[in-house]
């Protein structure tokens, strides 16, 4: 009898335990990715917001993301400041249609929270020379750095978005005015920003970010770029990047900027109003996303312990506790690290082992993202849902969605688009199944 009233509080105890994790796991947020473009005509009426969101409710989606701004720069609401999309792909939405009024309204209907985001330093589509970075501001234009010399992105091969410089201050006013603009108008639960970074690892080489630099490290750079890097190309056509003396203090710059970007939006969006959610969206791949220019860590994560591109004072420029939550991209087909490896045997790059690539995997990637950020703040694991679809592996999204749910603060899903073409709500809606 002693034994029984001894055991029965533990007993209780684990069970008590046991239900609070389940509860734990059932809480955790889902959110959805509208993308501005692809889902233009798909979300052009209030009857079809009414059905995309009922079936998002019907999966267990909680959280959407309205996104009000595509690489070129328009936006979809009544902007006086920005471009104004009226019509996408033959598609044109009424006059009298208020798109995010509505999205909003239909959500909050649904006990569903609302985000808005908006692409931040892409004004420009270089398929079609559309946005202000061709329109109006092509001064604004990051300079890239090739092969081929130094030239404003609109005139390189580099990607389709045309990237505008965050060095300068007249490109940050008027990308946190369209912030402060648009929560004048709506009430939202939070914001998300999207591309608030550089281009890739070459922009940018303008005067305006030479000078920058030098006057942040206290000294002319005598051979530009070549201080930086130097490009040499090899006999099979591939470019090869070699090191100059800045290059890691340049890479620590860039950060720097974006760091002081984020400070300044945070702080204009928490006046216009506090209660909001103030969020990013980036890439998982953090060993590499230094290419970005873009520290997404928190500040007492050292880099340097374990890459030799970061500076012993890189760590400064992680901007994790400005954000009140996260989007990581766990953009990987395979989801353990060791499919990642198998998929990489033999590895692909010259120096490298299969074992290398382990972090190359939904579980990897978000393993980092929790070390890196260390606890600062809510990370959601997200997933790019073309990548199964392109493989036919329905099971395979599954089994990410539920390792993202497992191993980070939440899951979300990009993009709307993706499950609404031959019905892949229904998995988000297995892996769900509590």
């Amino acid at each position: 009898m002693g034994v029984t009233i001894m055991h029965a509080p533990k007993a209780l105890t684990l069970l008590t335990l046991a239900f609070s994790l389940q509860l734990l796991a059932a809480e955790k947020p889902v959110f959805l990715w509208l993308d501005a473009h692809a889902n233009f005509a798909r979300l052009g009426t209030k009857d079809s917001i009414i059905r995309v969101l009922d079936k998002a409710e019907s999966v267990g989606i909680t959280a959407v993301i309205i996104d009000l701004r595509g690489i070129d720069g328009y936006v979809l609401y009544p902007s006086r400041i920005a471009p104004v999309l009226k019509e996408c792909e033959g598609f044109k939405r009424a006059d009298n249609f208020d798109y995010v009024g509505t999205m909003l309204s239909e959500a909050r209907r649904r006990g569903l929270k609302a985000y808005l985001s908006m692409n931040t330093f892409s004004e420009g589509d270089k398929r079609n020379k559309k946005g202000i970075a061709y329109e109006k501001h092509p001064e604004w234009q990051v300079k890239v750095y090739s092969k081929d010399g130094i030239v404003p992105i609109g005139e390189s091969k580099e990607g389709i978005a045309a990237f505008v410089n965050p060095i300068l201050p007249e490109v940050r006013e008027y990308e946190c005015s369209l912030w402060e603009e648009v929560l004048h108008m709506y009430k939202a639960d939070g914001i998300v920003l999207d591309r608030a970074r550089y281009s890739s690892i070459a922009s940018d080489f303008s005067d305006a970010s030479r000078k920058a630099f030098e006057k942040y490290i206290g000294k002319p750079v005598k051979c530009w770029p070549y201080d930086i890097y130097t490009l040499c190309v090899l006999a099979d056509g591939k470019v090869k990047q070699d090191r100059g003396p800045h290059f890691r203090k340049w890479l620590e710059w860039r950060a720097q900027v974006i760091y002081n970007f984020f400070s300044e939006i945070r702080a204009r969006v928490k006046k216009s109003d506090s209660t909001l959610a103030f969020t990013d969206y980036v890439g998982a791949w953090y060993p590499i996303y230094y290419d970005m220019g873009v520290n997404w860590a928190s500040p007492k994560y050292h880099p340097e312990k374990e890459y030799d591109w970061a500076t012993p004072t890189y760590h400064r420029t992680g901007y994790a506790p400005l954000l009140d939550f996260l989007f990581v991209g766990t953009y990987f087909y395979d989801v353990t690290k060791g499919e990642a490896i198998k998929s990489h045997t033999p590895a692909p790059d010259e120096g490298k082992k299969p074992a290398d690539y382990w972090w190359y995997s939904v579980d990897g990637s978000a393993e980092i993202a929790m070390k890196v950020t260390k606890g600062a703040l809510p990370v959601y694991g997200s997933l790019y849902v073309q990548q199964y679809k392109d493989k036919k592996d329905p099971q395979q999204f599954i089994r990410a969605m539920k390792a993202d749910l497992k191993l980070t603060n939440g899951l979300m899903i990009f993009d709307l688009v993706h499950l609404d073409t031959d019905d892949w709500w229904q998995y988000v809606k297995q892996a769900l199944k509590r």
